[in-house]
């Protein structure tokens, strides 16, 4: 007790030296503290994506292997890249892999107009993908195409993002319970049409001879079609805020979101047809480990999977969003190690000259017996007091000015990183001859309207990065408080230490 009391009054008795030394401490903590915030923080969201990526696998065309179509109407931009058929049944059977942890299936189809349903929108007419809308009859009148499309109906075996994020909600149960052959659909189409909840619906769709020529734009469709119909139970409705349309290029009936209609995955492809396309399918695989890509790879070709797919992972969207905050988290790293290195230093010149001028004091306390451990353990409690005082500070300090600190860091990282691709003038069919528009080559895949082989949004650069304050990097800063209180001392305890007192006293000058 003797020891710290008499280092409080040894700090409170040379206030002008110590002072001095409390400012240093505190700028290199606080600077400390702002690195390892920002730091932390970017290794986490590094580990984050890094996870997610490196164990997320799609399937995408490798364009490479994909020979362009040329079309009967004439013109470079209508060549046909024809995408191979994965079969709902094949992207069902991938998933039942060993490697597999999870398997994440979405599919689609149109649904006709029906009398006895009313849509949203449906003065703009029907659409669908890349459908003309009208057509000239035997009298020469156009008419509208019946084979347009009004709403879509969407299956997952998972909860879609815009009800995991909050933008769609139901107004009441789960998502999660819907059962096959039941289905949620959006307020405004729940009103429009004036359904109890329990009330049944039928809805009409069409399917197309896949094996037949894909139709482009002006062509007649000569594939075989069939019909197939749905009889869905309505067990709920969500409110959505999401826009109505997604652009302002297409606005019918069939773009319009409140008239998506949602049900489970083995219902939209229980009508399916051998040899027959118009119901989509797009699957993704979360592998139990990442390591496994290849043979997981080597497995689907066993299967079935054309090589004219590739098994990848999203390196694309893992580098666009990575490479900044791996920059940042470099230059953290750098900061961290000049300011440590440099504020040592001056650390121990500065306590080394301070030590020295206390030599007399010293001398005169081992004369009276106070052993050399208890000597040095009164000046680290010293430097450890005003360190500790910094430290509280600093923590505050530093939480404020991370923030800016890493916004600034993270906008120059980014004005470095160059902006890739670029519209290669193509136009890619996807599986069933589902048309891609505005198509890219990247890496030999292809990437297509912002859907990287029609499973997949590429992802944006992180623009912003909040930071926080964990417990992990709180330990980390007062660990490094620490350390720079110990260098701080050593190098004038070790010096004034190694002398007798005897000759310290007989040196007073």
């Amino acid at each position: 007790m003797y020891i710290l009391k008499n280092a409080w009054k040894n700090i409170m008795r040379n206030k002008g030296r110590n002072i001095l030394m409390g400012v240093i401490i505190l700028l290199l903590i606080a600077a400390s503290a702002v690195a390892l915030i920002i730091n932390n923080t970017a290794g986490g969201i590094i580990d984050n994506y890094k996870q997610r990526f490196d164990s997320e696998v799609s399937l995408i065309p490798n364009m490479e292997k994909i020979q362009p179509v040329q079309s009967s109407s004439g013109g470079a931009f209508l060549s046909r890249m024809l995408i191979p058929e994965i079969s709902p049944e094949l992207y069902i059977e991938f998933g039942d892999s060993d490697y597999v942890s999870k398997a994440a299936y979405s599919s689609s189809v149109g649904i006709h107009k029906n009398d006895a349903l009313k849509f949203i929108g449906e003065e703009k007419g029907g659409g669908g993908m890349f459908m003309i809308g009208m057509k000239i009859n035997d009298d020469g009148n156009t008419e509208e195409d019946p084979g347009l499309y009004y709403a879509k109906l969407l299956g997952y075996n998972y909860v879609p993002e815009d009800f995991d994020s909050g933008m769609r909600q139901l107004a009441e149960g789960n998502f999660a319970d819907l059962k096959d052959n039941e289905c949620v659909v959006s307020r405004e189409f729940f009103e429009i049409n004036g359904f109890q909840i329990g009330d049944t619906i039928t809805l009409t769709s069409t399917l197309s001879d896949r094996n037949g020529e894909v139709v482009m734009p002006g062509e007649e469709d000569t594939r075989e079609k069939i019909s197939i119909s749905y009889t869905l139970k309505i067990v709920g409705y969500y409110n959505d805020l999401t826009d109505e349309y997604a652009g302002d290029f297409m606005q019918t009936a069939y773009d319009n979101r409140r008239n998506e209609i949602y049900t489970t995955i083995n219902t939209v492809i229980e009508p399916l047809v051998d040899g027959f396309s118009g119901i989509t399918v797009s699957a993704k695989y979360y592998l139990k480990n990442p390591g496994d890509l290849k043979a997981f790879a080597n497995e689907l070709y066993a299967k079935g999977l054309d090589d004219k797919f590739d098994v990848v992972t999203d390196e694309d969207s893992y580098n666009t969003i990575v490479k900044p905050i791996e920059g940042l988290k470099s230059i953290t790293w750098i900061f961290l190690a000049i300011v440590l290195i440099l504020g040592s230093i001056i650390l121990m010149l500065l306590s080394s000259i301070a030590i020295r001028e206390r030599k007399y004091e010293i001398g005169v306390l081992r004369a009276m017996g106070m052993k050399k451990h208890k000597v040095t353990l009164g000046l680290l409690s010293e430097v450890v007091t005003i360190t500790v005082i910094c430290l509280v500070i600093g923590l505050g300090s530093g939480i404020v000015l991370a923030q800016p600190v890493s916004d600034m860091l993270l906008d120059n990282q980014l004005k470095q990183i160059e902006d890739q691709g670029g519209n290669s003038g193509i136009m890619a069919y996807g599986p069933g001859g589902n048309v891609i528009r505005g198509a890219q080559t990247v890496g030999g895949a292809v990437r297509v309207g912002g859907i990287v082989g029609g499973n997949r949004t590429p992802a944006e650069a992180l623009k912003e990065m909040d930071v926080n304050l964990g417990i992990p990097t709180i330990i980390e800063i007062i660990l490094v408080s620490l350390l720079l209180a110990v260098m701080a001392s050593m190098m004038g305890i070790l010096h004034i230490t190694k002398y007798e007192p005897i000759k310290i006293l007989s040196d007073r000058n």
